[in-house]
């Protein structure tokens, strides 16, 4: 998966290009989508800026092998980005974890 590619499930899902953001919390690693999006005309991103972070989302993702997770919630999840309130999915990372919680 590509950032371009990440850009894709989320405007087919909710029609907007939502922002991503990766936060360590309660000792579990969690994938929020956050109710900013590219076409609003204060999101503080460029289109370009937009992609090279969800490059770096999808970069980590791929490391810790979370790519389907993150599809398959986004693609079954019935919750929608709103004012102040993120859809938040915590990564199983496995026996790794541990690896990127110090």
């Amino acid at each position: 998966m590509t950032g371009q590619d990440l850009r894709q499930l989320l405007l087919n899902k909710w029609g907007y290009s939502y922002d991503i953001q990766i936060r360590r919390t309660q000792g579990k690693i969690f994938l929020q989508v956050m109710w900013k999006y590219l076409e609003q005309a204060s999101f503080p991103l460029s289109e370009a800026e937009y992609i090279e972070h969800l490059n770096t989302v999808t970069s980590y993702l791929h490391a810790w092998g979370g790519t389907l997770q993150v599809q398959d919630f986004i693609e079954k999840t019935r919750e929608r980005p709103r004012l102040g309130k993120a859809v938040s999915f915590p990564l199983e990372l496995g026996e790794r974890a541990s690896e990127w919680l110090l």
